[in-house]
């Protein structure tokens, strides 16, 4: 059994991991925090491993306070960009032995799309990425969007592809959307989402997309139990649940 506790236990997808742990065989919980409670009930409860789905302003912390402590975590809160990223490979750095697994979905469906994704890349002259979610996601891109674009731009790197055409020079309101690496991002937030994704690859004469819809906060669970299952075999810092889907090495 792990001893895991929760931080942002009352929140959307907190309060719904909480009843995912709860019904796991081999996950015990023994800590449910969020903001008006005292994160030392981690300690006093023994967890060995948090979940962290507390908002951008806080997590960093709390996830170095756990890290400090000797408790692996597993973050699901977005907005971990290779900056923050950095900084904790060096608190992992300092820490050895304890798991730092950064999450940017915790559904399996759409781990699967942003490894196909990445496949698929090379192979067209286009890419481009739209994202879907709910009016109150608070970040943009999502995490989501930003690592499968990191993901495409990789592999068009490695495989020598060139940029991708554009030829628009007038864009004064940013209609053509974000670039993360290389890649056009375009972010919707629409009552009735979840979560959506669509990668739009393009070649003369056809057009391929990847697709995957989250209808519910319950399609995530697999994914957070896999997490949670996964991170104290896991020193260091890891980015993704491919590895612990066995996706990767």
């Amino acid at each position: 059994m792990t001893r895991v506790a929760v931080l942002g236990a009352r929140g959307r997808m907190g309060s719904t991991s909480v009843e995912a742990i709860e019904a796991a065989d081999d996950l015990d919980l023994v800590a449910a925090v969020d903001k008006d409670d005292a994160i030392e009930a981690l300690t006093e409860s023994g967890a060995e491993a948090a979940l962290v789905f507390t908002t951008p302003d806080v997590a960093m912390d709390q996830v170095i306070w756990c890290v400090e402590r000797g408790i692996h975590v597993v973050i699901g809160t977005s907005g971990f960009d290779d900056e923050k990223i950095a900084r904790l490979r060096e608190l992992a750095a300092d820490h050895e032995g304890i798991g730092i697994l950064v999450v940017p979905n915790f559904s399996i469906g759409a781990v699967l799309m942003m490894r196909f994704a990445a496949v698929a890349a090379p192979f067209f002259e286009s890419v481009e990425i739209i994202e879907m979610h709910h009016p109150d996601k608070v970040d943009a891109p999502s995490g989501t969007a930003v690592r499968t674009a990191e993901m495409i731009g990789a592999a068009r790197r490695e495989a020598g592809s060139a940029p991708l055409p554009d030829a628009t020079t007038s864009d004064p309101d940013g209609a053509r959307g974000a670039k993360v690496d290389g890649i056009p991002v375009h972010a919707v937030r629409a009552r009735g989402f979840i979560a959506s994704q669509e990668v739009l690859f393009g070649d003369p004469g056809e057009i391929f997309g990847i697709r995957h819809d989250s209808s519910t906060r319950e399609s995530f669970m697999p994914g957070v139990v896999a997490a949670l299952r996964g991170v104290t075999a896991r020193p260091g810092v890891t980015v993704g649940l491919d590895t612990v889907l066995g996706l990767t090495d």
